[in-house]
């Protein structure tokens, strides 16, 4: 007769830690799906709004179910892509993407970010003829226009890498959570993800502690702290 699983408390499994995964999503389906199967299947709850698994009160807007979404996670992965994103409401409104980093940024979310190659290039060829007086936004010198391209298509998403790089924090030394993987293949973004989110069970074992008192988490995100 084969012997039972054990079922006392202390053998459970430990929750299942909630990645929120943020990405704009047109011409990027196929990586976010190849994304979303990894997490799963490392054993995350894996919230997604392209996959429908993102939480959604019918009595609030899109951009505050995002937001409450972030508040509500245990890691962030953020993916900066070419094209912006969707949500923004006007040509100076923040997108949903740019608007979940700032937040998981804000309230000190454990968080990894990815960043296309096409961003990182483009920063590069447009440094010298940036604006420097207009930091932190990413603006250009008078006279030079901008148009959306494949390769960029808002300057808001070198706002928003410089941001995930925590270029707010003018001495290097004091940044942290700034590390933000380029990639070119979409197979380098898997490789990344394989290699950062296997270690659920590590990951679960170093978060968790920090966010079982979830009522005391709450009362600081509404109050505006630091979770």
């Amino acid at each position: 007769m084969p012997s039972r699983k054990p079922t006392s408390a202390t053998d459970k499994e430990p929750p299942r830690l909630k990645i929120l995964v943020s990405s704009a999503v047109h011409g990027y389906v196929d990586l976010l799906e190849s994304i979303y199967a990894l997490l799963e299947t490392f054993g995350y709850e894996v919230m997604m709004s392209h996959k429908g698994t993102l939480p959604v009160d019918p009595t609030v807007s899109a951009m505050s179910s995002c937001i409450e979404a972030v508040e509500e996670c245990d890691l962030f992965l953020g993916l900066i892509l070419p094209r912006y994103g969707s949500g923004k409401e006007g040509p100076e409104e923040l997108s949903i993407t740019h608007r979940e980093a700032l937040k998981a940024i804000e309230l000190n979310k454990p968080r990894w970010f990815l960043v296309h190659e096409h961003v990182d290039i483009a920063r590069q060829l447009l440094a010298p003829w940036r604006d420097e007086t207009q930091k932190p936004l990413f603006r250009l010198k008078s006279g030079i226009p901008f148009a959306a391209t494949p390769i960029l298509s808002d300057l808001r998403v070198l706002e928003l890498y410089e941001a995930a790089m925590r270029h707010d924090i003018t001495d290097v030394k004091d940044r942290t959570g700034n590390w933000v993987q380029p990639y070119g293949p979409e197979d380098d973004a898997r490789l990344f993800a394989t290699a950062q989110f296997r270690r659920h069970r590590e990951l679960a074992d170093k978060y968790l502690p920090k966010l079982k008192d979830t009522a005391a988490i709450r009362s600081r995100v509404k109050k505006g702290g630091k979770a």
